[in-house]
């Protein structure tokens, strides 16, 4: 398959990278008004769960050259995604977030996490080959 066949040019093309990004980026600014002693635990950690999904599909991009290492990386992603959904119950239950905010936060956790399964369990259309 050349480049041109691909279904997207870049890793910020792709639906996951998107909801991912959109996702990290909502954490960020609803963690913003947690207060100043959760700012080196939970605020930190959630920051850096939810960033690391994004990270970790911008490495498995990277790799897609190689099956195994591109579905590695989507794996690392994917624990990043579960991580974030739990500092997300955390926050929950500590009163940093309503029940509303929880729900849709976590259901767009949920929405990407399946996303990054689809791609564990078909990586192809995202492989780059090289035609010889």
């Amino acid at each position: 398959m050349n480049n041109s066949k691909l279904p997207s040019k870049t890793v910020k093309d792709l639906r996951v990278y998107k909801a991912s990004y959109s996702l990290a980026m909502d954490i960020f600014n609803v963690s913003k008004a947690w207060p100043a002693e959760e700012k080196y635990s939970l605020t930190d950690q959630i920051r850096r769960s939810s960033r690391s999904v994004c990270a970790n599909l911008r490495e498995a991009w990277a790799k897609r050259r190689h099956e195994a290492h591109f579905i590695s990386k989507l794996t690392d992603s994917d624990a990043e995604i579960g991580e974030t959904k739990t500092w997300l119950a955390f926050a929950k239950d500590c009163g940093y977030l309503n029940e509303e905010t929880f729900k849709t936060m976590n259901d767009r956790c949920k929405h990407v996490g399946a996303m990054l399964g689809t791609m564990m369990k078909r990586p192809n259309p995202f492989l780059l080959r090289i035609e010889k």
